[in-house]
């Protein structure tokens, strides 16, 4: 499934008010969840052997900022980040929670798209280092965990 195909079904979902869309046929699978509804990580589209590699835009990543001792987690795209599933909702984490591995800490939407980031391992949250619905860069430092 290429890119563009993505982005129709993206314009589609705004056309016709679809909170959520999921698609699978021979080129790929694709789920795609608009705000306000239960985010989701989309699934990596799935080319075809024939199909030649599509490749993504380059992004600057930011150098890796110095972070006190700890686990950083940090953010795998460029986009805006969320602290909760939508504004209503209390944020996935805060300082002094304790996270499995796994667990969702924040959302980072990128092209429309809400993608769950989840801790690496566990942890305690001892800083958050990105105020909601801030951009991030590759590689951001978002949150800082301490082992438990």
């Amino acid at each position: 499934m290429e890119l563009d195909d993505i982005r129709k079904l993206i314009d589609l979902m705004e056309e016709r008010g679809l909170a959520e869309l999921e698609l699978k046929n021979r080129l790929g699978e694709v789920r795609l969840v608009r705000n306000g509804a239960r985010p989701v990580q989309a699934a990596e589209p799935v080319a075809s052997p024939a199909a030649a590699p599509v490749e993504a835009p380059a992004s600057n990543p930011v150098a890796p900022e110095p972070v006190e001792p700890g686990l950083a987690i940090r953010s795998p795209m460029v986009g805006t980040f969320y602290r909760a599933p939508n504004p209503d909702s209390e944020p996935y984490v805060e300082i002094g929670s304790v996270v499995e591995k796994g667990a969702v800490v924040c959302i980072i939407e990128a092209m429309k798209m809400m993608n769950e980031i989840q801790a690496e391992q566990r942890g305690r949250v001892t800083r958050v280092l990105v105020e909601n619905a801030e951009p991030v860069e590759y590689e951001q430092p978002l949150f800082v965990l301490e082992p438990v």
